[in-house]
């Protein structure tokens, strides 16, 4: 019977999987976000939420015990400088799984984990960055493109004309506006 079991083994020894684990949290914390199965990101959610709390109070005793489970330099500085900045007014829930599907070959359970407050899109970074879109085509052209004709020989004579005729047109229609604007008044 599996009463009070309540830490998901993953087919791993205890080494093996404090060594995978220690492995996910330093690329998770490197990367912002991993792909993986949602087993190990189920794991690793219980593994890493603990150290991203820990590293809000910045102090040497925080550190070192941040540094025992990781066993990485770069990921723990990563960590106390950063990440712990970028979270340190969330109560928790630092991390997010996104299911993405079953794998191909083994047909496992496939998710993207990342970090919450490093998805630009999710929070709405997307949005700003989005131009105005165009209504209608520009009617400029200019005078030095080339026109080819049936035979594939570029003539710039019917570009210039092209070109002319579409100023004319633009001059037409900017002599027409104000005619239209004082009828509505």
């Amino acid at each position: 019977m599996r009463h009070s079991r309540v830490i998901n083994h993953l087919g791993r020894t205890n080494l093996h999987r404090k060594a995978m684990l220690a492995n996910m949290a330093t690329s998770l914390i490197l990367h912002k976000r991993i792909t993986t199965t949602t087993a190990k990101a189920k794991a690793l959610k219980t593994y890493i939420e603990p150290l991203i709390t820990k590293s809000k109070e910045d102090s040497t005793h925080s550190r070192r015990v941040v540094f025992s489970y990781l066993k990485d330099k770069t990921a723990v500085a990563e960590l106390f400088r950063e990440i712990s900045l970028k979270v340190g007014e969330r109560p928790g829930g630092y991390t997010r799984i996104l299911k993405t599907g079953n794998r191909i070959g083994d047909n496992a359970e496939m998710c993207i984990m990342e970090l919450v407050d490093y998805n630009e899109g999710m929070l709405g970074g997307a949005d700003t960055a989005k131009g105005k879109t165009r209504r209608r085509r520009s009617s400029k052209k200019k005078a030095d493109t080339e026109v080819t004709d049936k035979k594939g020989k570029v003539t710039e004579e019917k570009a210039e004309e092209i070109v002319t005729a579409s100023a004319e047109d633009e001059k037409q229609q900017a002599s027409e506006e104000p005619a239209t604007e004082e009828e509505k008044k």
